[in-house]
């Protein structure tokens, strides 16, 4: 979405003066007016198709998987890299042929200043529609790439307090009892959990995890529920065993009777599948209490950056949320959880074969990494 559109929307511009991205202070700005003297040249882009080993099976309401494919990008410019990543869970209906052929459309040599990140953002975002994924990690990598050329992370870049950052929740996914008891053990360091609901064993698993630890948890029914009185029965039951808010908990079609829900639940109701991009966020209001932000349903950073803003003018939760991805596509959503009430980003910690460092967590809490662009390093191998 373009600056001007978004400035549009509901009469929001008094938030949106805030969502430029531009550097926060004058000698940031500076700091790019020396990357520019130093450097000249375009930006090229490379890519590779990867697919991401889980350590479980992963199982949700609709639909259980042990693989998730991804796309690595690169943008390279004057010898400096920009890492990016697409994700394509199958709900998203992207795919690596998908992705690969967007990509292949993309020419960022006629860009001679990576700084120009509107207007490359909107020749990539006009290029074809949909395809949030693989534009995704065009916009990662060209956050990267601007954070390395600057010397800076983002989070500072945005003048954020990197203490301000959330504890991240563990998500444990749809199990039996045995194997979801082991899990949340295993998820001890952690002090809040996601646990996956939607099927017929919801109580079962509230309460296999509830006899091993009192954490904080929330619950995602990825749109299970279908009945809305069983699911205001649900809320009041999760709300007595100290669940913090309900995520998507009945088809995003059934808009009437998700309203009729927050209105009577106890907990607050958070919007995922029925939330991908901006344009979309001001038929949230009066249907959820608040919002699910990933990278790869909006577009990136940028387009998460603007959805915040906009949630928090009007009035709503936000919780930033991951794939499962690499610790790149990870990394760069963790750059804003500063901004955020909630933090789910655990995806890079559900996988075997991560191929970079970038965010960690300590005792349950997103540690951001001091490092320019997004904070990732390539592991050696």
């Amino acid at each position: 979405m373009k600056k001007r559109d978004f400035i549009k929307i509901g009469g929001l511009a008094a938030g949106a003066v805030m969502v430029g991205c531009k550097p926060s202070s004058a000698d940031q700005a500076a700091g790019r007016s020396r990357a520019i003297k130093r450097r000249s040249g375009t930006l090229k882009l490379s890519y590779r198709p990867y697919e991401l080993q889980l350590r479980h099976v992963f199982t949700v309401a609709s639909s259980s998987r042990t693989t998730t494919p991804v796309v690595l990008t690169t943008i390279e410019y004057d010898g400096v890299t920009g890492f990016g990543e697409a994700s394509m869970p199958p709900y998203l209906g992207e795919s690596h042929e998908s992705v690969l052929n967007f990509l292949s459309k993309v020419n960022l040599e006629q860009f001679s200043d990576p700084f120009l990140r509107e207007d490359i953002l909107a020749y990539i975002d006009g290029i074809m529609p949909g395809n949030y994924a693989a534009k995704a990690s065009l916009d990662i990598a060209l956050h990267d790439l601007t954070g390395k050329l600057l010397g800076q992370p983002w989070f500072r870049l945005w003048g954020l307090d990197p203490q301000k950052a959330p504890v991240t929740s563990f998500t444990i996914g749809i199990d039996t009892a045995e194997v979801v008891r082991e899990k949340t053990l295993e998820a001890g360091d952690f002090r809040q959990l996601k646990i996956k609901m939607g099927r017929d064993n919801d109580r079962e698993m509230i309460d296999v995890v509830r006899s091993v630890t009192d954490v904080p948890v929330f619950v995602d029914v990825n749109q299970g529920w279908k009945d809305r009185e069983y699911a205001l029965e649900m809320a009041h039951y999760l709300n007595e065993r100290g669940a913090l808010f309900i995520e998507q908990p009945m088809p995003k079609e059934q808009i009437d009777d998700i309203a009729w829900l927050t209105e009577r639940s106890p907990l607050p109701i958070v919007a995922d599948e029925a939330l991908q991009t901006v344009e979309q966020l001001l038929g949230m209001k009066g249907v959820y209490n608040g919002i699910n932000i990933k990278l790869m349903k909006c577009g990136g950073m940028d387009a998460a950056y603007k959805m915040i803003t906009m949630a928090r003018q009007m009035q709503m939760k936000v919780l930033i949320g991951c794939m499962t991805e690499t610790s790149c596509a990870v990394s760069a959503a963790a750059q804003l959880s500063p901004l955020v009430d909630w933090a789910d980003l655990d995806g890079n910690l559900l996988i075997s074969n991560d191929i970079y460092d970038g965010m960690t967590v300590v005792d349950g809490k997103i540690l951001l990494p001091d490092r320019p662009g997004i904070g990732i390093i390539e592991k050696k191998s």
